[in-house]
């Protein structure tokens, strides 16, 4: 088998960490090496896991049809109860059909 291209790439790269590391020292580099990837591969989950938690969070936020209604009415619903705005709601469509 003839090596073309990057096989003599890979030949040197892993002649050359023999030769700088030494033969003793490559375990402990490959070790090092794996844990950085299953660390990496945690941290991805994690914050896939995160972002999914998020999304259920949103999509579970309920909305209310009075307060929707009281909106496109036009109504201010800030720091009124339920109990007000719907007698807000009940007075425009009175005066509406006026």
């Amino acid at each position: 088998m003839v090596l073309v291209g990057w096989e003599w790439i890979v030949v040197i790269a892993i002649v050359a960490i023999i030769l700088i590391w030494g033969p003793g020292q490559i375990p402990k580099l490959a070790k090092a090496l794996g844990q950085a990837k299953k660390e990496l591969k945690q941290a991805g989950e994690e914050g896939e896991a995160a972002e999914g938690v998020k999304k259920k969070d949103e999509a579970a936020v309920e909305v209310d049809p009075l307060i929707v209604t009281a909106i496109k009415m036009g109504i201010d619903v800030s720091g009124k109860t339920k109990e007000q705005i719907s007698q807000e709601i009940i007075e425009r469509s009175k005066a509406k059909q006026s």
